[in-house]
């Protein structure tokens, strides 16, 4: 990793903890950059693109830990569908400090202006997640095994952003059923 990627790495750790207050961008930025003891040109630099670059790149580095994560769990005896489901709680969970960064982050991410950015993020998610179960197919599969996977991580994301239940029960039984609902494709 390059030593500009590890300040961003850094900076986006500290941005986080700001968003709630600050929103994506320049005050939450700057504030990160006096917590880390970084100068604000650097800071600046960092992330030249703002709000939405910031965002883009922690999306990046959730997939990144995600997959590390995943690589690390015990999979043993579990059903593709299981492990799909791990994959979306770690991704998720690996946040759950962070829950109202991301519900900002997805009201930016809404605007029209920002369309094609939350396709790409929302590719590369579920991209990563099937790229590190393992699946290396290149037929029609690759894409509908993405496009059924979006569908799933997406209302699932907006569930478990208003979920208050303890330790996300209510948004875990939800992947499930879900997934189960998407599992029943084949059959018809």
């Amino acid at each position: 990793m390059s030593e500009s990627d590890v300040l961003r790495e850094k900076l986006i750790d500290a941005v986080v903890t700001h968003v709630p207050f600050d929103g994506w961008g320049d005050k939450a930025l700057l504030t990160a950059a006096q917590d880390l003891g970084v100068d604000p040109g650097l800071a600046r630099n960092a992330f030249p693109g703002g709000a939405i670059e910031m965002i883009d790149f922690h999306s990046r580095l959730a997939d990144r830990r995600m997959v590390a994560d995943f690589e690390q769990a015990d999979k043993t005896g579990l059903k593709l569908r299981e492990r799909v489901a791990l994959a979306v709680r770690l991704r998720l969970s690996s946040n759950t400090a962070h829950r109202e960064a991301i519900r900002r982050a997805l009201t930016t991410l809404a605007l029209p202006v920002n369309a094609p950015l939350a396709a790409r993020l929302l590719y590369r998610t579920v991209d990563a997640i099937w790229y590190g179960l393992g699946d290396r197919s290149t037929d029609y599969n690759f894409y509908t095994k993405r496009m059924l996977l979006a569908g799933v991580y997406s209302a699932t994301l907006l569930y478990w952003i208003n979920d208050k239940s303890a330790e996300s029960v209510e948004t875990w039984a939800f992947l499930d059923r879900r997934i189960a609902e998407v599992m029943l494709i084949p059959q018809a």
